[in-house]
Formats: structure tokens, C-alpha cells, sequence
């Protein structure tokens, strides 16, 4: 696979991937002051695989979104060419998984190997993946290969130079197109040495710039710099002292672009009132929650909380109270009634497309399949299909489209020249297949299959048969199935693409 380097790690300056803070707020914030690249927050790969991409109309992004209706990862069309996103993963399969979903949205995927936090390693993922050589090589290799973007890792450095140098060397040989370096310890067990302990260092501790500088030179690819807001960059000048420092390719920053995203400003810094009244505003435009609006803000005015502002924004409840709290109250309600204009011209649009699929003719009901009321294996596509044929109808034909602006499924299916489709949009395709099937089914008064219907005829069909392949095998005959009885449990349905809806 051909790997795209269409984004450069040389000469860049960075915003941190950094829990809580990294949002798109935050990095859209940086963008505007000068960032080159921004990272995402760590974003676990489990959780990140429940999720379903959804387009937003209204806010105009991507969403990844949770079975609970929760926004796990956000991002729109400013960002998508220097946005890299970071997951927390120890196992390259779901590593390459997350890595396919999210790929067309973002511009490289980064696997956090140097988080010390419980929360990542507990998992083995994090600082834990630095202690399991191997492994790091497995995720990386398989990210590498699988996607086309460029693939990246965030590690923090070793009890020695010398193993942390070998380890680097090592994933510089799986293909990635630059590692970040953490400039201090973390609690790791040393794999090459002793089994020693080491006490993790925090922000407090000095970065060692010597550790990076043995870093850079010991590799061909780009080495990012991370670590030094506490005892370098105060502000842009020190950038480049900090870039020197380590030799590195490029400089990472975390807290003091937290404290003030206008540190990536070449002129200097922007007043902190101006800096998070902007920031206000991204947070409002893309429907941040107020929780983490409030943190990012809590950050940036540190000493300033005990002012009467401060006290505003700690006793703040909603993303209004926080907009009042500095001042911008009108701002809030423009921008909702902006939103809610938004939002009811959307609802038009799916009404619209509603309208589309009307049909005298169709017969529509409100229902959806769930597969718990049914028995293992048994579908109202299948009951349809077994009626069809006792009935010596055609095969139900179904004709399934997606909505283009929530993704969501609709089908059609036609039985004896008529009509037949649920009124609710659903989730994939064979959910609106099956919900079809089910409206059939009632209309026809003919059972659907439910475990509340008692004894399933389609069941002890499978039985009797699977008690004549076990009385063949029994007595040595050919226990292939014939091909007309597999028909009788497999859901027909057509290979071809579904159709979009016209936008």
C-alpha cells in the first residue's frame, strides 16, 4: 500500500494531544495562531469501534458518534488536512479498525505510547505498550500497511539513552513517518536491563534535552520534541531555542498552548480576554459541550479563577451561563437562533425526502426489527420468503435507499405486486429490509417468526432436516445439503449498492 506523506513533520509547530483540552475548539484555536499540525485527545479504540460516522448538516461536520448518542470525536473540513488523530490501543487488529473509520476524516492516525496515566495503561496501552517491544511493532507494522495516511507514535523516554535509542531504531524500521518524544521517564518496567522500577517523572522534573538530541541524531525520520513548556517555551521565541535544544525536526507543545493557544503566534501573545472569548466562540459554533468548554476554560485562567469572572465561570451549568459569564450573552443567542433556523430547515429537508418515497400504493406502518423478539437465525425476511413460496408468489424484492443527511436506510419490498415499507429510517440496510419484511407480514396477517408466536414452524423445519443430515452421516451418505433446502433459510437480498437519495 502507497503511503500518503502529503503531511510533513520538518519544521512544524504542534499542538499536543492532550485529554480534555484536545477538542475542536482548541485545535481549530490553534490553527488560527499558528499551529501547523493538531493532534486529537487519546481516544480508545474500543469505544471508537461502537461509534457510527454521521455527517452533521446542521454543524457542518463529521461526527463519530457513541451507541449512547454521545459525541466521542468531532471534526470538520478546516481541519481535515493537519489534524492527526490519536488513539489508545494494544492490539493492531482493532488498531487498524479505528484507523479505516476515521482515515477520509483526518490527515494521520498516532498510536499514545507514552501516557502514564491508569487510565491507558491499565489496558497495556499508553507508556504500558513501552515495556512490550514486540507489540509496539505489530500495531505499528499493521497501521503502516493498512491505511493509506501517515502513521505516527508518541512515546516518552527510557531509564537510559541507549535503550531508548534501540527502541527507536526499531520503530523507525515499521514505516511510521515521525515519532514524538516525550523528553521524560516514565513508570516502566526496562525490558533491557534489570527488571527495575522507575518512578515516573512529571512536569516538574527537568525535560532532557540530551535524551532527544540522542534521539534525532540516531534516526533518519522526523523526531518531534515534547515536554518543554515548563522549562522552555514561555513564549514563540522559545520554540525554536527548545527546537535547537534537542535537534528535533519539530516541536510538540501541551500545557502552555493549554494555558494560552496564542503561544503558536509568531507576532507574540494575544490578551488571554480576546484568546478565550475566541475560543467561546468555536465552542458555541460546534455545539461543545458546556462541561468541557468549562475545563478548557478553568486552564487558561489559573491564578484568575478567584475573580469575580472566575467565580462565574466555576459556578456556570450551561454553555449559555459561560457565555454570560464573559460577556457575550448576545453572541449566544444569535448564534442559536442561527442553529435552530439550521436545524428546522434540515427537518424540512427530511421531510422533503420523505415526500419522495410517498406512494398511495405503498402500505407503511411504524415498526423496527429488533432481534431479540426473535429466535437465533430466524428473521421476517425469512418468514416472508417461506410464505412467498408456499403462496407460489415471486421472491420479495427489495429496494433499499440512504439518506444522505443522516445516513440512515429506508426499504421497499414489493410481494405480489404490491407495496410494502416502514415509516421509520433506520440504521443499515438490512435493519430497513427486515422492518419492510415485518410490515408485510402484518398486512398478510401471516406470523413474522416472534418468540411471542409460540411454536416456530421455520425451527423444527431445521431441526427435521438437521435429524436427516445426522441419520445420513449415520449411514455414510453424502451429507452435502441440496441446494434447495439451504434456500429455505437464507434471506435474499440484492448485492447491488444502495442507492443515495438525491441531495
Amino acid at each position: 500500500m502507497t503511503v500518503n506523506t502529503a503531511l510533513c513533520f520538518r519544521g512544524k509547530k504542534i499542538l499536543a494531544p492532550m485529554v480534555r483540552v484536545g477538542t475542536l475548539p482548541m485545535r481549530l484555536l490553534a490553527l488560527d495562531f499558528g499551529a501547523d499540525i493538531v493532534y486529537c485527545e487519546e481516544l480508545i479504540d474500543i469505544k471508537m469501534l461502537q461509534c457510527k460516522r454521521v455527517i452533521n448538516e446542521v454543524l457542518e461536520t463529521v461526527d463519530f458518534v457513541a451507541p449512547n448518542e454521545r459525541v466521542v470525536f468531532r471534526t470538520c473540513e478546516r481541519e481535515r488536512h493537519c489534524v492527526v488523530f490519536q488513539m489508545g490501543s494494544a492490539d493492531a487488529e482493532r488498531a487498524l479498525a479505528v484507523a479505516k473509520l476515521v482515515e477520509n476524516d483526518v490527515a494521520g492516525i498516532d498510536i499514545n505510547m507514552g501516557c502514564p496515566k491508569e487510565y491507558s495503561t491499565k489496558g497495556g496501552m499508553g507508556a504500558a505498550l513501552l515495556s512490550d517491544p514486540d507489540r509496539i511493532e505489530s500495531i505499528l507494522t499493521t497501521l503502516v500497511k493498512g491505511i493509506c495516511k501517515p502513521v505516527t507514535c508518541k512515546i516518552r523516554i527510557l531509564p537510559s539513552v541507549e535503550d531508548t535509542v534501540n527502541l527507536v531504531k526499531r520503530i523507525e524500521k515499521t514505516g511510521v513517518a515521525a515519532i514524538a518524544v516525550h523528553g521524560r521517564k516514565s513508570l516502566v518496567l526496562s525490558f533491557f536491563c534489570l527488571l527495575e522500577r522507575k518512578k515516573e517523572e512529571r512536569p516538574q522534573h527537568p525535560v532532557h534535552c540530551d535524551v532527544i538530541k540522542a534521539i534525532s541524531e540516531a534516526i533518519s525520520i522526523p523526531v518531534i520534541a515534547n515536554g518543554g513548556s515548563h522549562d522552555f517555551i514561555k513564549e514563540y521565541t522559545d520554540i525554536e531555542t527548545f527546537q535547537k535544544a534537542t535537534a528535533a525536526s519539530s516541536v510538540m507543545i501541551a500545557r502552555a498552548a493549554m494555558w494560552n493557544p496564542s503561544i503558536f503566534r509568531k507576532e507574540g501573545f494575544v490578551p488571554l480576554k480576546d484568546v478565550m472569548q475566541n475560543y467561546i466562540k468555536y465552542a458555541v459554533r460546534y455545539d461543545n459541550h458546556y462541561t468541557n468548554t468549562k475545563y478548557c476554560l478553568c486552564q487558561m485562567l489559573r491564578e484568575q479563577l478567584e475573580t469575580t469572572q472566575g467565580k462565574k465561570l466555576h459556578a456556570a451549568q450551561s454553555t449559555q451561563e459561560i457565555c454570560e459569564a464573559f460577556e457575550m450573552a448576545d453572541f449566544y443567542e444569535k448564534s442559536t437562533a442561527i442553529f435552530e433556523a439550521k436545524k428546522t430547515s434540515s427537518e424540512t429537508e427530511i421531510k422533503d425526502e420523505d415526500d419522495q418515497l410517498e406512494d398511495p400504493d405503498v402500505i407503511k406502518m411504524a415498526v423496527r426489527f429488533d432481534k431479540r423478539e426473535y429466535p437465533p437465525q430466524i428473521t421476517p425476511k425469512m418468514y416472508l420468503l417461506e410464505w412467498c413460496r408456499k403462496e407460489k408468489h415471486p421472491q420479495p424484492v427489495y429496494e433499499t435507499v440512504q439518506r444522505p443527511l443522516d445516513r440512515l436506510f429506508c426499504s421497499v419490498v414489493t410481494v405480489a405486486e404490491q407495496k410494502y415499507r416502514s415509516t421509520l429510517w433506520d440504521k443499515s440496510k438490512k435493519l430497513a429490509e427486515q422492518a419492510a419484511a415485518i410490515v408485510c407480514l402484518r398486512t398478510l396477517g401471516v406470523p413474522e417468526g416472534k418468540l411471542c408466536e409460540g411454536e416456530n414452524h421455520l425451527i423444527n423445519k431445521r431441526k427435521r432436516e438437521d435429524q436427516e443430515h445426522l441419520n445420513n452421516r449415520d449411514h455414510g451418505e453424502d451429507i452435502a445439503e441440496p441446494s434447495h433446502k439451504k434456500a429455505n433459510f437464507i434471506e435474499e437480498s440484492s448485492d447491488r449498492n444502495v442507492p443515495k437519495m438525491p441531495q
